[in-house]
């Protein structure tokens, strides 16, 4: 059993260690025996704590951290009518794009091409068939919109263009950057056009795909662009 007083002196170098620390020295300086902290770097490249606000201030609610425009608002001017990220008042939706194609040049494109194919489905059944009583004139069209669907296919997959687009000066493109429609696009674009009228009701189906480009905003696509991910615009700058 010890008899050392705990009320006594400690012994030198032992007992409980002391948890005082030491002052700093005067001036400021680095206590004796520790390392001097490193400062901040400055400059153009050094870290300031935010993404290009003001120090210490987060971002605005909604507000892209980054300085961009926010995620949940359209870009200046919207995307249809007035000036806006894209360009010019009606561009398109790509950078540089050209304006979207009117309705009066791109019916007007669609029944170049329609009168077009069933004439030439007419010249291949006319031998045939007695189209002055109109026995063969229903395999003259369907043999029409067969044409119609592998020319337009073709032909929007060459340079986004038919005969009729060409003399209206308006081109298919794709909605993401402008560019012609691939092999895919184009063969969607044609079959959702012409399959719904071989099978059923030609007239009413082009009448209901055509109404829904009419309201669709902001860029006027028709069901079958809507399936390809295509936009008709001008090919005029």
């Amino acid at each position: 059993m010890s008899t050392q007083d705990p009320s006594g002196p400690q012994p030198e170098g032992g007992g409980q260690p002391s948890f005082d620390k030491q002052p700093p020295p005067p001036g400021g300086g680095t206590p004796e025996g520790e390392q001097p902290r490193p400062t901040p770097p400055e400059g153009p490249g050094a870290y300031q704590g935010t993404y290009g606000g003001a120090p210490g201030a987060g971002p605005a609610h909604g507000q892209n951290p980054y300085g961009q425009q926010p995620y949940d608002q359209p870009p200046p001017g919207g995307y249809d009518g007035g000036p806006s990220m894209y360009g010019t008042p009606g561009a398109g939706p790509a950078p540089g794009m050209p304006p979207i194609g009117t309705w009066p040049r791109r019916i007007v494109a669609r029944l170049i091409d329609y009168v077009l194919m069933q004439i030439v489905g007419v010249v291949i059944v006319g031998p045939f068939t007695d189209l002055s009583t109109r026995n063969g004139s229903t395999e003259a069209f369907w043999l029409g919109c067969a044409i119609y669907l592998v020319y337009e296919a073709l032909m929007l997959s060459r340079d986004g263009q038919t005969l009729g687009k060409k003399a209206m000066k308006i081109r298919v493109a794709m909605l993401v950057d402008g560019s012609k429609p691939t092999q895919s696009a184009a063969w969607t674009r044609a079959a959702v056009f012409i399959l719904p009228a071989v099978v059923c009701c030609a007239a009413l189906w082009w009448l209901v795909d055509g109404l829904f480009g009419v309201f669709d905003k902001p860029y006027r696509q028709c069901i079958h662009d809507k399936a390809a991910k295509t936009v008709v615009v001008t090919t005029e700058v």
